[in-house]
């Protein structure tokens, strides 16, 4: 293939490649977007396991950009389905005529910088180079599978799946023995599915993991009439919300509400369900009683929901609720009622190997099928450490993040001038509303893109001294509540050997967004232009 020169390079055709190539076209930049999979939807396009959908609102998790498209658009459940919300990304793609800049199955393995001419170089797997004087790192933040270290894993003979590499097709479990490693996210809303076909299902549980009722239901016409009647209010106040949601949210302490009053509301919110259980009062990540009173309440409805005692024990993680990120489920801790369900503890008495035909734990062989691996994602930092981008002198992004990753606002970094992030280490992003935090980051570049343009400035280069700011406040903010006492993939910890730092910026959605526009208002403080 030959080489192209456009004014920006993006990596990746998700939701923040997509937004940011349509934003491009007004600004009259020419623009190349670089995708490894055959379609757009990033996430959306690759985990495709059985009951994957997204844990925010459908009528939220949607693109605010264009009212004429929040108003054609309609969302079937309250939960979208994988599915669906692929379906929705392909209608944007088509309705803004984006697929005839996008080059597909093309996998970008380096980016290179050219300080002399100020143009990087990108080169893919297939040989193809696109040279842009702008790069953007539209990668998303849950894009590269994690697998585990487990003796034997390449040797198992019968079909490996893993949910974030989850093929394009059905896969019948009827009459098979199946294996899960992993209990999180993608797990929880698998299990109940594949329990209901299997013979057997063994799943195998390191730690235990907190998750809330969705209670997914057909969206109510009438609900999503007056939604669309009040959008604009409605993203209003969900740009005033820490997670960039419009909720219920309380800002009360739990320590301070009467022990008949806290568990009525934690009752309340249950029924109600979804991930906004955690608003119920504002001190439950701030203060560890505080937390222990939610936490207690969700390892009741554990010990309801579970029949056999010690197994409900099991299922009762012994850690802060919200460390990691909160679950929501339909039927899973009920999955493990049925006679065809067992779930092996692998905590202290870690899974010895895999051979041909079986999971050895506990000195026994599991006899299996089907091997699944759901064992999440090298969050944040994976997919740009995946490729070998060097900024000026040389400089190399993977062993400048050696030791855990810095960046200016998750945009920039310095020695890498024109490279920006999208959602990268440093912004709220796996804290919030996706997508909104996303349309966020690419306004502020495209921005930023249009100031330079006005100016004839030819590169922009975050300074070390604010990038370095920046980065020692956003580990001063997560010191300050409790998510950073858990052992989570905000801090690398589910990767071996990845360094401990905590990664996303724990500081709020507002205070973020403001922090942007102030640096914007102030001539891009933080920032070299040449």
């Amino acid at each position: 293939m030959g080489e192209r020169d456009f004014d920006v390079a993006i990596v990746g055709a998700g939701f923040a490649g997509m937004y940011l190539l349509h934003r491009l076209r007004g600004l009259g930049l020419s623009a190349r977007v670089i995708e490894a999979g055959p379609g757009v939807g990033g996430t959306w396009y690759w985990n495709r396991y059985p009951g994957a959908r997204c844990d925010v609102e459908s009528l939220q998790y949607s693109y605010q950009f264009d009212d004429a498209l929040q108003q054609e658009w309609d969302w079937s459940e309250r939960y979208a389905t994988q599915a669906e919300i692929l379906e929705y990304a392909e209608h944007v793609a088509d309705r803004y005529d984006l697929r005839r800049d996008i080059e597909f199955e093309s996998r970008v393995t380096s980016a290179h910088y050219d300080e002399a001419e100020s143009l990087w170089t990108l080169e893919a797997d297939d040989g193809g180079k696109t040279v842009a004087r702008f790069c953007v790192m539209a990668t998303g933040c849950l894009s590269v599978p994690n697998w585990p270290n487990i003796e034997g894993l390449e040797s198992f003979a019968g079909p490996t799946y893993h949910t974030a590499l989850w093929p394009d097709r059905k896969i019948d479990f009827t009459g098979k023995r199946v294996a899960v490693i992993g209990t999180g996210s993608s797990a929880i809303q698998a299990i109940p599915l594949i329990a209901r076909e299997a013979a057997r299902l063994f799943v195998f549980q390191r730690t235990p993991n907190y998750t809330i009722p969705a209670r997914n239901a057909p969206l109510d016409p009438d609900r999503v009439k007056d939604i669309k009647a009040n959008y604009g209010a409605m993203r209003a106040r969900a740009k005033t919300s820490l997670v960039g949601i419009a909720g219920d949210y309380n800002l009360g302490s739990a320590l301070e509400a009467a022990p008949e009053d806290r568990q009525a509301e934690y009752e309340r919110r249950w029924l109600q369900g979804g991930v906004t259980f955690m608003g119920a009062y504002g001190d439950l990540m701030l203060e560890k009683d505080a937390n222990e009173t939610a936490a207690n309440f969700v390892r009741g409805k554990i010990r309801e929901v579970v029949e056999d005692p010690a197994l409900a024990e099991t299922l009762c993680p012994d850690n802060i609720i919200g460390g990691k990120r909160l679950c929501v489920d339909t039927d899973y801790f009920a999955t493990y009622n049925r006679d065809n369900v067992t779930l092996i503890d692998v905590k202290g008495r870690p899974i010895e190997a895999i051979t041909a035909g079986a999971v050895r734990a506990h000195g026994r062989d599991f006899e299996i099928d089907v091997l699944i691996i759901a064992t999440g994602f090298d969050a944040m930092t994976g997919a740009l450490n995946n490729i070998d981008i060097r900024g000026r002198g040389d400089a190399c992004l993977r062993e400048r993040w050696a030791d855990g990753p810095s960046s200016y606002l998750g945009l920039a970094m310095a020695d890498f001038p024109n490279l920006f992030t999208v959602t990268g280490p440093g912004s709220p992003s796996v804290f919030t509303n996706m997508i909104p935090s996303i349309e966020q980051h690419v306004d502020w570049i495209t921005d930023c893109l249009g100031y330079m343009k006005a100016r004839n400035y030819t590169a922009i280069e975050a300074e070390g001294d604010a990038e370095k700011g920046w980065w020692d406040h956003v580990q001063e903010v997560a010191a300050q509540g409790l998510k950073a006492t858990t052992d989570s993939w905000y801090l690398g910890a589910n990767v071996a050997g990845k360094p401990r730092v905590f990664m996303p910026y724990y500081g709020g959605f507002p205070a973020y967004c403001q922090k942007c526009e102030q640096v914007a208002a102030d001539g891009y403080e933080g920032f070299a232009f040449a």
